[in-house]
């Protein structure tokens, strides 16, 4: 088995954060045929996934991702393709996403 860690700091807030884990989720699935759950949290969550082979949990906060996940014995002669995939396009999410106001300092 191999294990995969990556993180990746953001300037994003939860919210926005929290669109893209979802938008990666959504490519994660349609792309990699992988089964995911998001689950909110106050000041984090956490998106899990899973597949033959891959099993592994996205967590989510307002400054950063963090993404653990074990590579079964197939996949794992494919760790370093599959870290570099993953790592791009994490990249790409939070380069495509542009920090937003806070709503906390907005007035009413």
């Amino acid at each position: 088995m191999a294990d995969i860690h990556i993180e990746r700091p953001h300037g994003m807030g939860l919210v926005q954060a929290r669109q893209a884990a979802q938008a990666w989720a959504e490519k994660a699935e349609k792309k990699y045929d992988l089964r995911c759950t998001y689950q909110q949290g106050e000041t984090a969550d956490a998106l899990s996934f899973t597949r033959s082979g891959v099993s592994g949990t996205l967590r989510v906060t307002g400054e950063r991702f963090d993404l653990q996940a074990k590579l079964g014995f197939l996949l794992s002669a494919f760790k370093e393709r599959i870290e570099g995939e993953i790592g791009k396009t994490l990249d790409a999410l939070i380069a495509t996403q542009a920090p937003g106001p806070d709503p906390a300092s907005e007035s009413a």
